[in-house]
């Protein structure tokens, strides 16, 4: 079988969308024609995702932190996961403790952290952040 012609084929009868939609059947449905409804996605779809968004969150953590390679481990995995769930908008909204990382102040950040409506919806996972980041200031992770 031509794999390039079926492609090609289905890809001019179902038509590509990046955003989830209504298919005629009533079944959620996203890119060319998948059923996320009935088919879902598999793990190592689900992975590569995974991948291409935090190679996102990266990039996009590098126009707003131009020494973000040379941040401690720890301070760069809470900042992709706090980018990840946030988005880059409500993340920019964390302008003191933006600040706070710029100056390498982890307390700072951890106060900053503390006092927001993100840390009162997601508690546990803003402690366990949090966590990672004493961890820098105790100097038991780098």
């Amino acid at each position: 079988m031509n794999i390039e012609r079926i492609t090609d084929q289905l890809i001019t009868h179902e038509g590509y969308r990046k955003h989830p939609y209504l298919c005629t059947a009533g079944k959620t449905t996203i890119g060319v024609g998948r059923n996320i409804s009935d088919v879902g996605i598999t793990k190592e779809e689900a992975m590569y995702l995974l991948s291409n968004d935090i190679r996102l969150c990266t990039a996009d953590l590098l126009k707003l932190f131009p020494e973000f390679d040379k941040l401690p481990e720890n301070i760069k995995m809470v900042l992709i996961d706090m980018r990840f769930q946030l988005g880059p908008n409500r993340l920019r909204k964390f302008r003191k403790a933006i600040a706070a990382v710029r100056a390498n102040d982890w307390l700072e950040m951890i106060v900053q952290m503390k006092d927001s409506r993100w840390y009162k919806q997601t508690t546990n996972r803003a402690n366990n952040l949090i966590g990672m980041v004493l961890e820098v200031e105790n100097g038991s992770h780098n």
